[in-house]
């Protein structure tokens, strides 16, 4: 369970706190005071404070300073006057992930304190506790320096090696970078990786998904608003760009933002300079941005849909993500990874892969990537009988994958694929053309996972194509 100190020496505000994050899943504690709250500190192992600004004995810059000195792995959020609020920015820039204005309101307390665990503390933990993995280990001499996050493995691979050896050259730069490539390949942790590497590691490094914002919300979740500059501005709010001032800005799925944030957001990352919603006053910006997409920007800006102009802002440094099934041998070296997290979580000592199991996670497409190994690899670990993983413990749609072709008419429990009524003669030219366009669309819906509309996208036809295809050919 997650554990959470708040410290503050209005016991009532303390109480009513620690009751509704109780309620909420947390296991709490508090502490009257600064010097109880180091005392906490030293017998509770807390994954984040909470931690009033104003203390008896001392204040927050102070309770930040000896929290980081002596628990840099606990995060730490800020509660806060309104008046407060400059000093409380200048607190984010020395190490708080956040800060809660008083009065608080639930909503916007579970929210930060969410947000606090995915993306600071979690960044925090997994640079500690991620394994390099390395096959030269004569090798490792030169890869010692560098710090990696989660689900980033250096592997064996030429696509991994080529995807280290570009981490290696930009990270120590200030380059704007895009990351390419399919979902779930990772693009989040190389972008904590090059973070980690730069000379901004000590600084915040925040991750926004721009694919979950509406057109609505995203100036405010950008630049920030003043209290009341608009209907429901309950409090003043530190947009992205100031929080992540210093240090890095990652902005995941970038092309889904609407053209009207497009513009506004060039303005900002133009002139280095923000202004919240409602304020006349404008805080300079020192912020690498770095942004990651699994669509093709130039198709969006061919289609009207991206600035051309904020794209070459960004484009400074690319960097392609290659997908699972493309890293060959790297494939088992993730699993093992994995199998390692797993076992940790769960606390068992699952040890080897079945060898048709490694024959399997071999030939399946993988069409989640390593997001999608890494589910199977916690849940085979939970089902796993004695310390060996077998393919009883796997999903049906890996462990009854067979590779497609022609000739097979066995298929994954994902789908109901019926294979096309065809002649026999294979030299047909017409025969030979059907069969070829059956194998392409069975192998691009495979890899979009059967999402139709993708699939019609990467096949360059559109969704109505799609189907009458897939119905001239019998696949339902």
């Amino acid at each position: 369970m997650k554990k959470i100190l708040i410290i503050d020496d209005e016991v009532n505000v303390a109480l009513l706190l620690s009751k509704f994050l109780i309620r909420n899943g947390f296991d709490v504690s508090t502490a009257s005071s600064g010097t109880g709250g180091m005392e906490a500190l030293k017998v509770g192992d807390y994954n984040l404070v909470l931690c009033d600004f104003r203390l008896e004995d001392t204040d927050g810059r102070e309770m930040l300073r000896n929290i980081k000195t002596h628990y840099p792995k606990t995060g730490v959020i800020i509660i806060t006057g309104y008046s407060d609020i400059k000093m409380a920015v200048e607190l984010i820039k020395m190490g708080a992930y956040d800060y809660i204005t008083k009065p608080l309101y639930p909503d916007e307390i579970l929210n930060t304190i969410n947000k606090a665990f995915e993306t600071h503390y979690a960044l925090v933990e997994e640079s500690e506790t991620a394994a390099t993995v390395v096959a030269d280990k004569s090798k490792s001499k030169e890869t010692k320096k560098q710090v990696f996050a989660g689900e980033f493995v250096a592997g064996t691979s030429k696509a991994s090696k080529e995807l280290l050896r570009q981490i290696e050259l930009v990270a120590p730069t200030n380059y704007s970078v895009i990351i390419l490539g399919e979902s779930g390949t990772g693009k989040e942790s190389v972008a904590k990786s090059i973070h980690l590497n730069s000379p901004r590691h000590n600084q915040p490094f925040i991750a926004m998904d721009c694919g979950s914002l509406t057109k609505e919300l995203a100036a405010s979740e950008f630049f920030g608003h003043e209290k009341g500059s608009f209907t429901g501005a309950l409090y003043t709010k530190i947009g992205h760009f100031e929080m992540a001032n210093g240090g890095t800005l990652f902005l995941d799925e970038v092309g889904n933002l609407s053209y009207e944030i497009q513009a506004a957001l060039l303005r900002t990352v133009q002139e280095r300079k923000v202004k919240r919603i409602g304020s006349t006053k404008e805080i300079d910006l020192d912020v690498r941005i770095i942004i990651a997409t699994n669509e093709s920007l130039q198709e969006g800006i061919s289609k009207g849909k991206f600035r051309e102009d904020l794209y070459h802002r960004f484009n400074e440094f690319t960097i392609y993500m290659p997908p699972l099934r493309e890293r060959g041998g790297d494939i088992m070296l993730l699993a093992e990874h994995f199998l390692r997290i797993a076992n940790n979580e769960l606390g068992r000592s699952v040890e080897v892969f079945a060898p048709e199991v490694i024959d399997c996670f071999m030939n399946y497409r993988w069409p989640g990537n390593i997001r999608e190994l890494k589910n199977v690899i916690r849940r085979a670990a939970l089902l796993a009988e004695d310390n060996e993983i077998t393919m009883k413990a796997l999903p049906l749609e890996i462990s009854n994958f067979k590779t497609p072709s022609f000739e097979q008419s066995t298929y994954s429990a994902s789908s109901s694929f019926e294979a096309p009524d065809v002649k026999e003669n294979r030299h047909d030219l017409k025969n030979a053309a059907l069969e070829a366009e059956y194998e392409t669309i069975i192998r691009v819906l495979r890899e979009v996972n059967f999402n139709k509309t993708r699939a019609a996208e990467i096949l360059k036809i559109d969704r109505k194509t799609l189907y009458n295809k897939m119905k001239a050919i019998n696949l339902k």
